[in-house]
């Protein structure tokens, strides 16, 4: 399975989330969208540890099976149909996140998210998670020493 990574999945990697770990340890294919890695900067420039959390995601998207997904033209005509949908159903949800489901979509991907916004895109495949306070403090899944699918690097 090809599995696209939305904000909240990264961080929750990150804090050491067990299902979300799982999930991705049994991807093909790690991607993160090119708008969830700007809101991940966005987040890290609004904290203390700017460094740190950048050169972690600058060390994940180095990961062999992970990549970063290109915004292209058919990506904005996708992005263009579903927002119009979401008009249309009376169901309008953040921007980002329609731009985000556009790239899965495009990718062919599945796309994990604790966002239940996801739900009101059709057409999209995604794989809700709970967000789990107990693993939030548990050791980090992610480590430099092995990728997001556990193979060393």
């Amino acid at each position: 399975m090809r599995l696209a990574l939305d904000t909240n999945a990264y961080s929750a990697l990150m804090r050491g989330h067990r299902d979300v770990a799982a999930v991705i340890r049994r991807a093909e294919a790690v991607l993160i969208p090119t708008i969830v890695a700007g809101e991940l900067l966005y987040g890290f420039r609004l904290g203390s540890r700017f460094e740190e959390n950048a050169t972690r995601l600058e060390a994940f998207l180095a990961a062999p099976a992970v990549d970063l997904l290109p915004l292209s033209i058919a990506t904005a005509d996708r992005f263009g149909r579903i927002a119009a949908a979401l008009r249309r159903q009376g169901t309008p949800i953040p921007t980002n996140d329609i731009w985000i489901a556009a790239q899965v979509m495009e990718a062919g991907a599945d796309l994990l998210s604790s966002d239940s916004d996801f739900d009101a895109v059709g057409g999209l495949a995604w794989i809700p998670f709970a967000p789990d306070e107990e693993d939030s403090v548990r050791e980090r899944v992610w480590n430099y020493h092995t990728d997001p699918t556990g193979r060393s690097l």
